[in-house]
C-alpha cells in the first residue's frame, strides 16, 4: 500500500510543495532580478549609484534582519496563516514597487516586499516538514524546494533582462503577481495549518536592535562613498552600529527566548559555516552589483544584454550544486567548501585587471569560475550547517544561515557600491572590490580548513 502523508492526498502534498516552492522561488527571483534593472531605474526616476544601492539592499536589510522572528511568529500563529500573509504582502508591495513614482517610494516598497519575503522562507520550510513526517520524504521535498529557488536565483538576470527589453523595467515586479496569486491559491486549497504554540515570545527589543545595528552599518558604508570615509558622519555611523550591535549581544543574552540564540555559536562549525556565508555571499553579490554597473554604465549595454552577460556565472551554479553532493562524497565537507571559495577567489583575481574597454569575451572564464565556486560551497555549507546543531534547533539553524547570507549580500552591495560611486573612479574602484572579494574568499576557505581540523 502506497504510503500517504497524514492521511492526505498524494496530489495534495504535491501541491502543497509547489506552493512552497513558488514562495521561496520568487524571494530569491528578487534577489538578483533587480540588477539588470540598474539602468533603468537609474535613468526613469533619477538618482546616483547609493540610491540604486538602497533599492537593493533595503529588500535584503528587511528580509534579514526579520527571518527568524517570522518563523518564531509562525510557530505562535500558525505556518499557514503567516505563509499566506507573507505571500499576500510580497504580492502587493510588487505592484507598489512596479507603480513607484520616485526613488523613495520605490525603495519604501523594497522594504515591503523584504517583510513579505522574510515571512514566506520559514513558514515555507514549517509547511513542509509538515506536510511530510517521513523523513526520506521530506528530504527529497526540501531538495525540490531548494533546487527551485537556485534556478529562479540562476534565472534572475536574464528574466530581468528578457521583461525589461519587453515591457519596461517595471515590469520585472509585475511577474511576481501571478505567481503570487497562484501560490496563494495553491496554499488556501491544500496546505494543512500547523499547531500553534501561543505561549512563543517574540523578542521584539532583539529584533528592534538587530533591524536598528543592520541599517546603521549599511546606511554608512553607503554613504561613506559619497561623503568620505574620514566624515565626521560616517565615524558616528560606525560607532552607533557597535553601540547597538553591543546592546544586541547583551539582550540576545538576557532574553529567555531569543531571537538568534547566541549558545548555537559555541559549537564550532555553526560559527565557522556562518562565518563562510557571509564571507561568500559579501563577495559575490556585491560584485554582481558592481558588474552591473559595469555592464550597463561603461559598456552601454541593456538590459537584455546585461542578463545574457552574466549567463555563464549563473549557468555554472544549478549544476555545481547538484555535483557538491558526489563531490563531497569524495572530498569531505571542509575540503568542499573551500575548494569552492578558491576557485571563486580565483576568478575574482583573474578578474581584477579590468579595463574600462575590457572585451566580453575576456571576462567569461572568470565569471564561470565565480559561479561554479559559490554553487559548490553552498550544498555543504547548508548541510554542515544543519548537521552542527541538534535537530530541535534545525528550523533556527536554517534561519541563521539565510540571514547571515542575506547580511552579507547586503554588506557587499553597500561597499562595493560606495568604492565604485563616483564615474570617474569606476574601474579604481571596481578593482579594489575584486581584490577584497579574492581575500574575503581565500579568508572563508583557510577558516573552513583550520576550524574543522581544530
Amino acid at each position: 500500500m502506497r504510503f500517504m502523508p497524514t492521511s492526505r492526498s498524494a496530489r495534495a502534498t504535491s501541491l502543497t510543495l509547489a506552493a512552497m516552492s513558488l514562495g521561496f522561488g520568487v524571494v530569491q527571483l528578487d534577489v538578483t532580478i533587480v540588477n539588470t534593472a540598474l539602468g533603468a531605474i537609474s535613468g526613469s526616476l533619477g538618482g546616483g549609484v547609493s540610491m540604486l544601492q538602497w533599492v537593493v539592499s533595503s529588500y535584503t536589510i528587511a528580509f534579514a534582519a526579520l527571518i527568524l522572528t517570522a518563523g518564531a511568529l509562525g510557530d505562535r500563529l500558525g505556518a499557514r496563516s503567516m505563509f499566506m500573509s507573507g505571500f499576500a504582502l510580497f504580492t502587493a508591495a510588487s505592484i507598489a514597487c512596479a507603480m513607484a513614482p520616485t526613488p523613495a517610494s520605490l525603495i519604501a516598497a523594497r522594504v515591503v516586499q523584504g517583510i513579505g519575503a522574510a515571512v514566506l522562507v520559514p513558514n515555507s520550510l514549517a509547511l513542509l516538514n509538515h506536510a511530510y513526517p517521513d523523513s526520506t520524504q521530506r528530504g527529497s521535498a526540501v531538495g525540490i524546494w531548494a533546487a527551485g529557488a537556485s534556478l529562479a536565483l540562476t534565472a534572475g538576470p536574464l528574466v530581468g533582462g528578457v521583461l525589461i527589453a519587453l515591457q519596461g523595467w517595471r515590469s520585472i515586479f509585475l511577474v511576481n503577481v501571478p505567481i503570487g496569486l497562484i501560490g496563494l491559491w495553491l496554499t488556501w486549497c491544500y496546505a494543512k495549518e500547523t499547531a500553534r504554540s501561543p505561549e512563543r515570545e517574540i523578542d521584539l527589543v532583539g529584533q528592534l536592535t538587530a533591524i536598528a545595528a543592520l541599517t546603521c552599518l549599511t546606511g554608512t558604508l553607503i554613504e561613506g562613498g559619497a561623503l568620505g570615509w574620514g566624515s565626521h558622519w560616517v565615524q558616528a555611523g560606525f560607532a552607533a552600529f557597535a553601540a547597538l550591535t553591543a546592546g544586541f549581544i547583551i539582550s540576545e543574552r538576557r532574553s529567555r527566548e531569543p531571537m538568534l540564540p547566541l549558545l548555537l555559536f559555541r559549537e564550532p562549525m555553526f560559527a565557522l559555516t556562518s562565518i563562510v556565508g557571509l564571507l561568500a555571499n559579501a563577495a559575490f553579490y556585491g560584485l554582481i552589483f558592481v558588474l552591473s554597473l559595469y555592464f550597463q554604465q561603461l559598456h552601454g549595454f541593456s538590459p537584455l544584454r546585461t542578463g545574457l552577460a552574466f549567463l555563464p556565472m549563473m549557468a555554472m551554479v544549478l549544476p555545481m550544486n547538484l555535483l557538491a553532493a558526489h563531490i563531497t562524497a569524495q572530498w569531505g565537507t571542509a575540503t568542499t567548501i573551500a575548494a569552492g571559495a578558491v576557485i571563486a577567489a580565483a576568478g575574482c583575481l583573474m578578474l581584477s585587471g579590468i579595463e574600462s574597454g575590457t572585451a566580453y569575451w575576456a571576462l567569461c572564464a572568470q565569471l564561470m569560475a565565480m559561479g561554479a565556486g559559490l554553487g559548490l560551497l553552498v550544498p555543504p555549507l547548508t548541510s554542515a550547517l544543519l548537521g552542527s546543531v541538534d535537530k530541535a534547533h534545525s528550523g533556527v539553524a536554517a534561519g541563521v544561515l539565510n540571514s547571515t547570507r542575506q547580511i552579507g549580500s547586503v554588506l557587499g552591495v553597500a561597499l562595493f557600491g560606495s568604492l565604485v560611486a563616483q564615474q570617474s573612479a569606476f574601474i579604481a574602484g571596481a578593482r579594489v572590490s575584486l581584490i577584497v572579494s579574492t581575500i574575503l574568499l581565500l579568508t572563508a576557505a583557510a577558516a573552513i580548513m583550520v576550524g574543522s581540523r581544530r
